[in-house]
């Protein structure tokens, strides 16, 4: 892989280009994601079950797509590029939108009693336009933050300080555009009912992103991949390798696996060192009799190990899902719950979608402070880069996830009852921004830290693909909460005695969503518990070892021997590996 001279590359110098783009995009992705669903209830008549699942299921698909583009700037094209041509799919999305809530004859008409009242052409036109979004959108989620990552090395300590900042600010970034939006998009589209105005404004904000993107090519460090070394190809090949040699016995000692030398052609840019754990996939690095060394008869220990950080990674993954789907509670019945409620501010109407601006405002004044007072003290006493480990950081984050939802539950109460003694006397707006709040500062201990985790821990040839594990956290919490929305309002129906669910059509004031919260609020608690173990359980990667003290052992001084293990009889077979092999020690024990 050709290097480039990083001189005068890289930095904050190219990451500053990054940072617009993030602001000026989240202007309007943000502001989508706290109103459309207010969209799909009083313009497309979707009802609240409905609107609040079209929703979910939207933003489901936008970060799981991000695989899609963490896959592609892995393997075919470099991150940059990627963007890009994902950014044209975003903007186009949010053109259809917009076009769509222009004109009145391609909305739906209401009909009561049914959950969507939408169909023929202006359904394919509506449904289209929110796949264009989710897959452009989706796309650049999954390269973008790897693409400013690789604007710092990480094995400079400077530049280690430095990345672990990058991050940081491109949340502050994301909490500034998104300031916009929650704000004044959401006022032109919920108060004064411009839906149209605020796609437009969305696309245009997005498409200036994009080209302020474009202006600063000249100033990236841009790594170009290839088709050889694609994420979905190695982890295959050290899956299929591994399953053939399973009736293999490992050797003796590590340094005995198969790994490529310094100078041989092909090689990647980092050496892993071999670790314990998945001892199985080990198999995959032995070289049996006969055999020739290539990618689908034999996996290199780097290759491996690729493999098993991915393997770790999992148990996190999965143990941030919950905390995502509280976060589509925010999204969708939250700003329902804000549309009942007072919303005067003295004369001011506030609208019901604005009111993430409190976490919002929360996060722009606690990320500078986090990360230019507290990340300092830190890291002098715990002398890590990033002040405290990144899983530390994640775990902050649940454990103020499950409070905002006990939270929610309380507030919710409190409305409902209001609203049984006098509908007419509603409570103020206000009081959800006990549940934002805090869910703000837990979104800014997790996000961020998950971002740096599968960034740092990942191979360098997966970056893209193992951010988008954020995404994909993301995806599989929004997905569950139109799960947990069906099933729990299935259940309750038939076992309560009024045979309603616990969340009705039309009528928050009739349903108990205050239970739905502490339902959320219990399982955030069991998950932490889960995490916990995973957290405890993981073990970071250990840095590359240095390439002038390292020494590839060449199998022409000495063979290498694979036993295979006759499970019938009991006999131990010995073979010679191939004279062209070549060997590395490459044994280290893992740091915590």
């Amino acid at each position: 892989m050709a290097k480039v001279d990083e001189k005068n590359k890289g930095g904050f110098k190219a990451s500053m280009f990054i940072f617009v783009l993030v602001a000026l995009e989240n202007m309007g992705f943000v502001a989508n994601m706290v109103s459309l669903v207010l969209y799909f209830l009083y313009v497309m008549f979707f009802n609240i079950p409905t609107s609040a699942n079209t929703l979910t299921n939207l933003m489901g698909s936008t970060f799981l797509l991000s695989l899609v583009g963490g896959f592609i700037s892995d393997t075919f094209i470099n991150r940059y590029t990627t963007c890009l041509i994902f950014g044209f799919v975003e903007v186009l999305g949010l053109a259809l939108m917009t076009i769509q809530a222009y004109s009145k004859d391609l909305q739906p008409t209401f009909c009561y009693g049914k959950p969507s009242c939408i169909h023929g052409g202006d359904a394919v036109m509506f449904y289209a336009s929110l796949w264009l979004l989710a897959l452009g959108s989706g796309g650049v989620k999954g390269a973008l933050p790897a693409l400013g990552g690789e604007q710092f090395d990480h094995k400079d300590p400077k530049e280690a300080k430095a990345l672990a900042r990058y991050f940081n600010w491109l949340l502050l970034s994301t909490t500034l555009g998104a300031s916009v939006g929650v704000t004044g998009i959401v006022y032109l589209t919920t108060e004064e009912h411009k839906w149209y105005w605020g796609f437009f404004i969305s696309t245009v904000a997005t498409f200036i992103g994009f080209v302020v993107l474009a202006l600063g090519k000249p100033f990236y460090r841009l790594r170009e991949p290839t088709v050889a070394n694609s994420p979905i190809a190695r982890i295959a090949q050290v899956i299929t390798v591994a399953i053939k040699n399973r009736r293999l016995a490992l050797p003796g000692k590590p340094d005995e696996l198969y790994e490529v030398g310094e100078d041989e052609k092909g090689s990647r840019e980092e050496r892993i060192p071999h670790t314990n754990q998945f001892r199985f996939l080990d198999k995959a690095a032995i070289v049996p009799k006969y055999s020739e060394a290539t990618p689908w008869t034999v996996c290199s220990v780097t290759q491996v190990e690729e493999v098993k950080i991915l393997t770790r990674m999992l148990p996190i993954l999965g143990s941030t899902i919950i905390m995502n789907t509280c976060l589509a509670q925010l999204q969708t019945f939250s700003i329902q719950q804000g549309n009942t409620m007072d919303r005067h501010l003295g004369k001011f109407n506030v609208p019901a979608a604005s009111i993430p601006i409190i976490p919002l405002v929360f996060m722009s004044i606690l990320i500078p402070t986090y990360e230019l007072f507290f990340v300092p003290f830190a890291r002098k006493i715990t002398h890590h880069p990033s002040g405290i480990t990144q899983l530390q950081r994640v775990g902050v984050g649940l454990v103020l996830s499950a409070i905002s939802m006990a939270v929610a539950g309380i507030v919710e109460v409190k409305r409902r009852d209001q609203a049984h003694k006098d509908i007419t006397k509603p409570i103020s707006l206000f009081w959800l921004s006990f549940q934002y709040g805090i869910f703000g500062i837990a979104d800014m201990f997790t996000l961020v830290g998950l971002l740096e985790f599968f960034y740092k821990e990942a191979p360098i040839g997966m970056r893209s693909l193992a951010t988008s594990f954020t995404w994909l956290s993301l995806s599989f919490g929004y997905f569950l909460s139109t799960v947990f929305v069906s099933i729990i309002n299935s259940i309750t129906k038939r076992i309560s005695s009024s045979g309603h669910g616990w969340i009705r059509g039309l009528d928050l004031n009739q349903s108990h969503l205050n239970l739905f919260y502490w339902f959320l609020a219990i399982l955030s608690c069991l998950n932490f518990v889960n995490y916990l173990y995973c957290a405890s359980w993981y073990n970071y990667k250990t840095e590359e070892p240095d390439h002038t003290e390292a020494k590839a052992k060449d199998l022409r001084t000495g063979p290498l021997v694979a036993e295979k293990e006759n499970t019938l009889d009991g006999v131990t077979e010995t073979y010679e590996a191939p004279s062209s092999v070549q060997t590395e020690a490459s044994t280290q024990q893992l740091i915590k």
